[in-house]
């Protein structure tokens, strides 16, 4: 299992630079990793990878 200080964070392409609401990803060994940007040592949600495909699939379908 990663540690989540052992990941690679990144933003999204669409988040601004005012420091909105933001999340940001890391992808791990098996699974997609979750956090608020504002709160990196906060609660962190680990979901498989095929979890987080879906999601993206729907919040990005026309």
């Amino acid at each position: 299992m990663d540690t989540t200080d052992s990941l690679a964070w990144f933003k999204s392409s669409y988040s601004g630079a005012e420091g909105g609401q933001c999340v940001e990803v890391a992808t791990g060994a098996g699974a997609v990793h979750v956090r608020d940007s504002k709160d990196a040592a906060g609660p962190v949600l680990r979901v498989s990878q095929n979890a987080w495909a879906g999601f993206v699939g729907l919040a990005t379908a026309k």
